[in-house]
């Protein structure tokens, strides 16, 4: 498992650094390999606060927890992840992973400069995403586990790209593409 570690506003500690380690051992189980995790600890004020974003093969899941101390807000963030990755596999028990054939897509960048010049609205950022072949029910999972609003991805029956978005009624919507 490759781990990298970041400390905002407080001095490194190897110590925390090796506890927060040692804990991840324990949610490794749940995800396939190659897993990489990103472990953030900062201070504000008296919060202390491990937010933590965990990938593996076809999942990323991300959490955080503010207490006040930095030990119990890593067994916290932890009991997290690992309730989210549990509700995630036993949903995935019955369903059959889809291949891992996905697609990526990319937009085109503006700068600063010319954004200002042109009075049409541009593009500002540009994120390149995998469009993961999965099911619907499975986007959906990946959704909620995420806390992301829309997710694009690609129909693992159809090989076409869809987008899923978070209605503000609380429910989903789904667009397909139509050939014609």
């Amino acid at each position: 498992m490759q781990v990298s570690t970041t400390f905002r506003h407080m001095e490194q500690s190897e110590a925390l650094k090796s506890y927060a380690e040692e804990k991840l051992e324990r949610v490794a189980k749940y995800i396939d390999e190659p897993i990489s995790a990103q472990i953030y600890f900062t201070v504000e004020k008296i919060r202390h606060i491990v937010e933590i974003v965990i990938s593996g093969r076809g999942i990323t899941t991300k959490a955080s927890e503010a207490t006040n101390d930095m030990y119990a807000a890593v067994d916290a963030v932890l009991d997290k992840i690992e309730r989210q990755l549990k509700r995630y596999k036993e949903k995935l028990k019955d369903h059959k992973p889809a291949d891992s054939n996905g697609r990526t897509m990319s937009k085109k960048v503006f700068h600063a400069e010319s954004i200002e010049s042109n009075p049409e609205p541009v593009v500002i950022t540009t994120k390149t995403e995998t469009a993961k072949p999965m099911a619907v029910e499975e986007a959906v999972m990946q959704m909620d586990l995420l806390h992301k609003d829309f997710l694009v991805f690609t129909d693992a029956v159809s090989g076409e790209i869809n987008v899923l978005y978070r209605r503000k009624d609380g429910n989903f919507g789904l667009i397909e593409p139509q050939r014609g």
